[in-house]
């Protein structure tokens, strides 16, 4: 991995409700604020979203893309937040040239915007919107091995002071969101999240035992309760193909009443 790339994998919590001031985010809120704080300000940041699949990675190209609002029933105001970012032309070129360079066929996407995967997280983390940002698909086959070669595919990557962002949710069972919340959910959200925990920061693993977990990640203890649909998981996969270590920093937080996981591997020289 290029030793000047940050990577985050975050739970972005439930649409746009972090920015609507609902408490069941006042966590996700902190750690995030928190996270900006302790990261050495980004020169650009790629975002791989749990809000985009295609049949090939496709990567952001477009000067000033637009807002998507990709979520329903919400407020007024959650449809008029402003992210007005740059968009990054050439480091969507190189990361596509990346992938295919590591014979991973990808295509640039000039017209698409910003999904809420994106500007919901770095507005709180970034409010200024002074960072060029690049968004990276996910591949529509939910393959765990896929996204683990899309992440090794970049580290290739020669972009200065890069922070790569995964931005997905540990837990994400809508149902079990709403539902009333019993021992039984409990356990199993935790039971999952410490399996992740292990998988991600324990250095006593071999990173063949590391990726060779995170390809069956759903032998994982109640996996499949947690991620019915492993859209939200994948983003991390990615994360780990790029960094290929055990992360620096595990933090968790609650979110909707889920216990959460987020994973911090720094650029090396960094505190």
């Amino acid at each position: 991995m290029n030793t000047e790339t940050d990577v985050l994998f975050i739970s972005h919590g439930g649409g746009p409700m972090p920015l609507l001031g609902d408490p069941g985010h006042r966590e996700m809120v902190e750690r995030l604020t928190e996270l900006a704080d302790r990261l050495r300000k980004p020169s650009a940041i790629l975002v791989v979203s749990a809000h985009w699949e295609e049949p090939v990675p496709t990567v952001t190209s477009g000067a000033n893309p637009q807002l998507i609002y990709d979520y329903y029933g919400f407020p007024p105001e959650a449809y008029t937040i402003e992210y007005p970012c740059p968009g990054e032309p050439v480091l969507a070129k190189q990361v596509c040239q990346a992938l295919e360079h590591a014979e991973i066929p990808a295509r640039l996407d000039e017209q698409r915007g910003f999904d809420h995967g994106l500007f919901v997280p770095l507005k709180l983390m970034y409010p200024d919107a002074d960072i060029p940002c690049v968004q990276l698909s996910l591949v529509n086959s939910l393959d765990a091995s896929t996204h683990l070669a899309i992440g090794r595919a970049l580290q290739s990557l020669d972009y200065d002071n890069l922070l790569v962002i995964g931005s997905g949710f540990s837990f994400h069972n809508m149902q079990a969101f709403f539902a009333t919340d019993t021992a039984e959910i409990q356990a199993r959200n935790q039971a999952f999240e410490d399996w992740l925990e292990e998988t991600c920061t324990d250095t006593n693993l071999k990173e063949s035992e590391r990726a060779e977990r995170l390809v069956h990640w759903d032998q994982a203890p109640h996996a499949r309760f947690c991620h019915p649909r492993e859209e939200h998981l994948l983003p991390l996969h990615v994360c780990y193909g790029l960094a290929n270590r055990a992360s620096d920093t595990h933090i968790s937080a609650t979110i909707l009443g889920k216990t959460s996981g987020m994973f911090y591997w720094r650029a090396e020289g960094q505190d």
